[in-house]
């Protein structure tokens, strides 16, 4: 399938979803994808602004994602045209064989009016239930990068295993509420009630819950003056409805200065919360994004269970490159080492790959040998995590950073500074903070978590 062909598939599949067929700016960003430039150079090629061009990919990668029933991104938009031409699995919007029939019949999409867009019911022939939707505080989707492993995962948890509880955890920048975000965008028509909440640094519980229970009953009894509306427990709202429950920042419910998932005392009350959505049947599903996750969650360990934990962790080798290519590095022989030597957290990439370009490029210059580089913003980003640590916990990445190879746990547990008993406890709460890497009994932590951690101790 050649390029024309390509964007003739990708505007038939528009077409169906929105019936819009691409403008001209629509498809000078998938002619541009398709031959590999990046944002910036569409930009400049079609004069107008670099922020415009990635706001109209997210969108057409949305519409493709959704209508493709798989993640499409900016990465893979290429190869997953190129699948399509031996595809027998497509089906949206009633109309497969069109798609095929592409090439066969002309490469011209057909001469349909732009001014008659399909109703909402045609549209959407599935959607036989009113939906409600509070996605005010979902932040906009941004550079969206190859997840398609994660969302598969989470989808299945969600939409076929009806799991109850589910938590996305990760060191800060690692990409979990982007990922998120384009899990919602996908499922939210399954559900009857879709919301999205970020936790501030002082969670009320009773503002979440009244909120919710307030969306509910307006709702439900729309005729009912407030006087007379009849407020049941939230829980009973979700064993009623099936709804989608977002809390973000969820790391905010837990204290610094302690091991990972201690409450705050002002925050007590949602453990009772996330016990009864664990415990109480109910055909709902809350999901929680942090640094950390509650503690009684990291100890369901039951295959079966209604919990399920998904840590995100670095991108792959051709994502990371996705990043470097818009700072203008992707073409250089070392951007692979430098995306290993940032194991591919989207964060990390961006603030080093921003610096070098700020410092006039020259990987090779300005990254010899294993030299890590740790710019200002990166520092910020942190110390965040690491203020958020105990004591106890910043003695063991203490001892880590020493060592330059991954330390058996035997061996740690020969320092004479920390008790076996709180060295095991600091070892499984900066696991569960992500912030060290376990092989068996072997312990470590990344190149730059140890460049840093040497960096504060000096």
């Amino acid at each position: 399938m050649n390029l024309k062909e390509m964007l003739n598939v990708a505007d038939r599949i528009v077409f169906e979803k929105t019936g819009q067929h691409l403008d001209d700016l629509q498809a000078a960003v998938l002619r541009g994808t398709l031959q590999r430039e990046t944002y910036k150079e569409i930009a400049k090629d079609f004069d107008c602004s670099e922020s415009r061009i990635r706001e109209i990919g997210s969108e057409l990668w949305q519409i493709l994602s959704e209508e493709l029933g798989e993640d499409v991104s900016k990465t893979n938009f290429r190869s997953t045209m190129e699948r399509l031409q031996n595809s027998n699995a497509l089906n949206f919007a009633n109309n497969v064989s069109s798609i095929f029939n592409i090439c066969a019949e002309g490469r011209h999409p057909p001469n349909i009016p732009n001014s008659h867009p399909p109703n909402q019911e045609t549209a959407n022939p599935k959607q036989t239930k009113t939906l409600h939707q509070d996605l005010s505080e979902m932040p906009e989707l941004g550079d969206f990068f190859d997840r398609t492993l994660e969302l598969h995962t989470l989808t299945t948890w969600i939409l076929q295993q009806q799991c109850r509880l589910i938590t996305i955890t990760g060191i800060s920048g690692i990409g979990k509420t982007t990922l998120a975000v384009q899990l919602v965008q996908q499922i939210k028509d399954e559900f009857e009630y879709a919301v999205w909440y970020t936790l501030d640094e002082f969670p009320s519980i009773d503002k979440f819950q009244s909120n919710l229970i307030q969306l509910f009953s307006n709702s439900e009894k729309p005729d009912l003056s407030p006087t007379n509306q009849k407020r049941l427990p939230l829980i009973k709202y979700l064993q009623n409805h099936r709804c989608l429950i977002v809390l973000d920042d969820v790391h905010n419910l837990f204290c610094s200065g302690e091991l990972a998932g201690k409450y705050k005392p002002q925050s007590e009350e949602y453990r009772s919360l996330f016990k009864q959505i664990e415990k109480l049947s109910h055909q709902s599903c809350l999901m929680l994004i942090g640094w950390e996750q509650p503690r009684e969650v990291t100890q369901v360990k039951n295959q079966n269970t209604s919990i399920h934990t998904l840590q995100v962790k670095g991108l792959e080798i051709a994502a990371g490159r996705e990043i470097l290519r818009d700072y203008g590095l992707e073409e250089s022989d070392n951007s692979e080492t430098l995306i290993h030597r940032y194991q591919g957290k989207p964060l990390w990439l961006k603030s080093v790959a921003n610096l070098i370009q700020d410092l006039g490029g020259g990987l090779t210059e300005l990254l010899p040998n294993d030299t890590i580089l740790l710019p200002e913003d990166l520092k910020d980003v942190l110390q965040q995590q690491f203020d958020r640590l105990s004591e106890l916990e910043k003695q063991v990445i203490s001892l880590l950073a020493k060592a330059s190879q991954p330390i058996n746990r035997a061996k740690l547990l020969e320092n004479d500074r920390i008790s076996a008993s709180d060295l095991l406890n600091a070892l499984q709460s900066l696991s569960r903070r992500c912030l060290i890497e376990q092989q068996a009994n072997f312990y470590t932590i990344s190149p730059v978590l140890r460049q840093y951690a040497i960096a504060q101790a000096v």
